[in-house]
């Protein structure tokens, strides 16, 4: 009998733990680095084993802006079609990153809508103390880095909320 309850105590924690979403799914503020201001919300999410990411809503422009510097294909592009006649919100910026752990994400890409260069990727969620070469979190995180090469420059992007998401819509508007 206990060899039964433990077989299926196992069970339930095997398909909770395969169905459970990765910490770095969700809404996440994108902060500027130099002015500390809230560039974009991004939304986080796995499909089909990859991470991917779009931009929620942006903080600055109209929420219809067209990424026009960008390149008209990118290598491995998830999406068809001309990237630089693609909004900036809801086009997966983030793209085809590999899971490396819980929370861990590699080997993907990401493409700066605002100037179209496309850099490596790697994800980090760090949980309150978790520590990412000197920045140490006080709230949930995503140590996010553009990669070129072994160089990795980190921001920090902290959680958000779909209020967040409305507020930024509000306060910019799509123009057409």
């Amino acid at each position: 009998m206990k060899k039964l309850v433990l077989a299926i105590i196992s069970l339930f924690a095997f398909t909770f733990s395969t169905f459970a979403k990765d910490p770095a799914e969700g809404l996440w503020k994108s902060i500027d680095d130099k002015t500390g201001k809230v560039t974009a919300i991004w939304r986080i999410y796995e499909q089909n084993g990859k991470l991917f990411g779009t931009i929620a809503a942006t903080t600055n422009d109209p929420q219809d802006v067209i990424a026009t510097p960008c390149k008209e294909s990118y290598k491995n592009f998830p999406v068809a079609g001309p990237v630089n006649k693609m909004t900036t919100v809801g086009t997966p910026w983030i793209f085809n990153m590999e899971k490396e752990s819980v929370g861990n994400w590699k080997d993907g890409n990401i493409i700066d809508p605002s100037n179209g260069k496309m850099y490596g990727c790697v994800i980090k969620y760090l949980n309150v103390g978790d520590k990412n070469k000197k920045f140490v979190a006080t709230v949930p995180t995503l140590a996010m880095a553009g990669t070129v090469g072994p160089i990795q420059v980190f921001q920090y992007w902290i959680q958000a909320t779909e209020d967040d998401v409305k507020k930024a819509q509000q306060e910019h508007p799509a123009k057409n």
